[in-house]
């Protein structure tokens, strides 16, 4: 399996490694704004495009990507939809080499079976997102039409992701106007507790890594990834003065 990748500016130490995991419908290529802004700072990314295509294949690629040695740590695997359930699967599998994961639009567990659009792709993509740019490149291959809704989210995968985080450090980010899976309804699936936080973005809809507040979303992933550097215990970087 290969995936697409960014890697660090020439002549920058890289600062750790991040593994998106795309989901229901998703190519690598509706990860190439986020997997560019990681690298700028530092961070090497690969993308898994919709890991439920095969969903034993990319568990098992997943693990050979976090014991390279040649990708600097910590390692962190970034989950969108069933893309979250997938970084968690592999947490409550307490696979070597995986530090933190980051869950993005975790779909509530309720499956639909078939092949059919149900809404049409317009309105899937005005779910997916409001921002334009990517609006438009969902539409030139970024995504399968149609796979949001009617891609069934695999049993197995539900199942495996029942286990939580696994004690590691966990951000969780979730759209307040996410109409696939309501913020209301998803929050119990996010890990609480520990090192485990849940952001909810403020009219984000269901692809919050790639919605218009796609740069607040990338500061906020970055500094996660900063604070894990320092320690699982996410020690705090910026602080208000007292």
């Amino acid at each position: 399996m290969t995936e697409p990748s960014f890697d660090e500016p020439e002549g920058i130490n890289p600062r750790g490694t991040v593994i998106v995991a795309a989901g229901r419908g998703e190519t690598g290529q509706a990860y190439a704004r986020l997997g560019r802004r990681l690298a700028a700072d530092g961070y090497r990314v690969r993308v898994l495009p919709d890991v439920t295509t095969d969903l034993t294949a990319s568990l098992a690629h997943a693990e050979k990507v976090l014991v390279d040695d040649a990708l600097p740590g910590p390692k962190v695997i970034a989950g969108s939809d069933t893309g979250a359930l997938f970084a968690l699967a592999l947490a409550g599998r307490h696979v070597p080499g995986l530090d933190a994961v980051i869950l993005a639009g975790i779909p509530v567990p309720v499956a639909t079976g078939g092949s059919v659009d149900l809404i049409g792709w317009e309105a899937e993509v005005e779910a997916r997102t409001a921002c334009p740019n990517h609006q438009r490149l969902l539409g030139d291959g970024g995504a399968r039409p149609g796979a949001l809704f009617s891609a069934p989210i695999p049993t197995e995968l539900i199942e495996l992701a029942g286990d939580g985080s696994g004690g590691l450090p966990a951000l969780g980010l979730h759209g307040s106007a996410d109409l696939v899976s309501p913020l209301g309804q998803a929050r119990d699936l996010y890990p609480s507790g520990g090192s485990a936080r849940l952001v909810a973005i403020e009219g984000g809809r269901h692809d919050v890594l790639n919605d218009v507040t796609h740069r607040t979303v990338a500061a906020l992933i970055v500094l996660f990834l900063e604070r894990l550097r320092l320690g699982t215990d996410l020690p705090l970087i910026a602080r208000p003065a007292a």
